[in-house]
C-alpha cells in the first residue's frame, strides 16, 4: 500500500500514530484485527512492525553488521537472526563487503540500503519505509525502489510512504492520498493512475 500527498499531508505522522510515537486523538488504529492504539511503542515492535524513518537513524559508529543485528533485538532465536542476516546481505551484496565499515562511512544509499536491511531482521509482518528515496542520486532511487519490488514478491506487506507517486503506485497493489490528515482519494494503483483528476493533481499531466 502506498500513502501519497503533498509536503504536510500527514503522511510520516500517520507511521508515527501507528507506531505510538503520536498521539491520536480520535479513531483507531487496528492491526491483524485487533487495537494497537493503546499499546506501547515496545509492544508494537513485538507484533512483528516496523518503521524505517525517513531519517534513516542508524548508530554511525557502529559497524554495518552491528547496526543490522540490532534490529532482530526481539529475536530469541540466534538461527533466525543468522537466516535473516544472510537474507539481509543477499538483497543488498554491497553491505556483506562493507559489513565491518562504521555506517558513518556509508554513502546515502548504502545508508538507506542499511535502515532497510536493519527492519527486516526482525522478521517484519508490517514494514512501514518512509520516503525512502529521499535524498538518493537516481541510479540509487531506482535501486530503493526495485528492493521494494522484491521484498513484495517475497510476501512481505508494505505501507509504502513515498512522493514518488508514479514509481510508489507502479510498485503498490492500492493507494491512499491523504491532505491535511484525511484521506481524500483511495483505489487500486490502476484506478487512481486512471484518473484524470490525480493525474492532473499529482502528474501534471
Amino acid at each position: 500500500v502506498s500513502v501519497l500527498g503533498s509536503n504536510g499531508a500527514g503522511k510520516s505522522t500517520l507511521l508515527r500514530a501507528v507506531m505510538a510515537t503520536q498521539r491520536i486523538y480520535e479513531g483507531r488504529i487496528l492491526f491483524m484485527g485487533q487495537e494497537i492504539h493503546r499499546l506501547r511503542t515496545e509492544e508494537i515492535v513485538h507484533r512483528g512492525i516496523v518503521y524505517v524513518p525517513e531519517e534513516r537513524m542508524l548508530f554511525r559508529p557502529l559497524s554495518v553488521e552491528e547496526n543490522l543485528r540490532l534490529g532482530a533485538y526481539v529475536l530469541k532465536d540466534q538461527k533466525e537472526v543468522d537466516r535473516n542476516l544472510e537474507s539481509v546481505y543477499a538483497l543488498f551484496p554491497a553491505l556483506r563487503d562493507r559489513r565491518r565499515q562504521a555506517a558513518s562511512t556509508l554513502s546515502g544509499g548504502e545508508q538507506q540500503m542499511v535502515a532497510i536491511g536493519r527492519g527486516l531482521m526482525s522478521s517484519p509482518r508490517l514494514l512501514m519505509l518512509d520516503e525512502p528515496s529521499l535524498g538518493l542520486a537516481p541510479l540509487m532511487v531506482e535501486e530503493v525502489f526495485n528492493t521494494v519490488r522484491r521484498l513484495k514478491k517475497r510476501g512481505i506487506t508494505i505501507l509504502l510512504v513515498e512522493q514518488n507517486v508514479r514509481e510508489a503506485l507502479e510498485i503498490a497493489d492500492r493507494g491512499y492520498v491523504l491532505q491535511t490528515g484525511r484521506i481524500v482519494s483511495q483505489g487500486t494503483s490502476k484506478e487512481l493512475l486512471e484518473s484524470d483528476l490525480f493525474r492532473a493533481a499529482f502528474l501534471g499531466i
